[in-house]
């Protein structure tokens, strides 16, 4: 499949960020700013107590809403837990899942993206799996082997026509809010990897549809050039999300491009 099939997607990670007055506010100004974006695919993950207004917000937009986590279950004694189905419910069509920081923090195991995996799929919510290497990891050559074991343990129970809505995000721990990008050559290494071993674990088309993006530290002086990479499809934008403008000049990267 020729790349240019696979329409870039631009996400927008929050993390714990803005109060229903400020998300307000930035999507307001963020969708007059790329009002005109639409050969690309963009979204945003607020907050969960956000999401609801956002998604009034953005009702007369493309930009999807995404969810930045959930639980495994639909319902029951969960205290503090979010479903998929209340993220359904308030509007999202995508789910953040195995984010580094969720990780690392919350001590998310493969196993539990898995489970997470599969209630999204159920609750027709399109899962962002996110993977990636600890700096030790990186410094031993381990990234492909920690990658690698990440997506067979997570994707173990995926059917071949249930991963072709499914989206992968490549997020090195090591740039994850530390300023630190990946350069172009290792994420399209990375990307290249996830695909060729997403090709022999379901199949050539599947894998070619599959959209891979990355993130790590992404503003608008590296995005061009990340998004000059064969393999990498978009972008999972952190701490650059929160400005509209900064947002908005890394969704148009495609005017810098050479």
């Amino acid at each position: 499949m020729d790349p240019e099939m696979r329409r870039p997607f631009i996400v927008g990670n929050w993390k714990m960020n803005n109060t229903v007055g400020e998300a307000i506010k930035l999507v307001t100004t963020l969708k007059n700013l790329i009002i005109d974006e639409t050969h690309i695919e963009v979204g945003v993950a607020p907050p969960f107590t956000a999401l609801h207004s956002v998604s009034v917000a953005l009702a007369d937009t493309p930009i999807a809403l995404v969810g930045q986590n959930m639980f495994w279950e639909e319902d029951g004694a969960y205290t503090g837990e979010i479903s998929g189905l209340f993220l359904k419910d308030v509007g999202c069509d995508f789910v953040i899942l195995g984010h580094s920081e969720r990780r690392k923090y919350f001590g998310e195991t493969d196993k539990i993206v898995g489970q997470k995996i599969q209630a999204a799929l159920k609750s027709d919510l399109i899962p962002i799996v996110c993977v990636g290497e600890s700096l030790d990891a990186r410094e031993q050559g381990k990234t492909l082997e920690v990658i690698e074991s990440q997506m067979r343990t997570a994707f173990s129970e995926v059917a071949l026509h249930d991963f072709e809505k499914m989206v992968v995000a490549y997020e090195p721990v090591w740039a994850i809010g530390t300023g630190k990008n990946a350069t172009p050559a290792q994420a399209g290494e990375v990307h290249h990897f996830i695909r060729s071993w997403l090709t022999k674990y379901y199949d050539a088309p599947t894998a070619n549809k599959l959209r891979i993006l990355y993130g790590g530290s992404v503003n608008s002086q590296v995005a061009p050039m990340l998004m000059n990479e064969q393999h990498v499809d978009g972008l999972l934008v952190g701490g650059a999300s929160l400005q509209a403008e900064e947002f908005a000049k890394i969704v148009k990267f495609e005017e810098k491009k050479h």
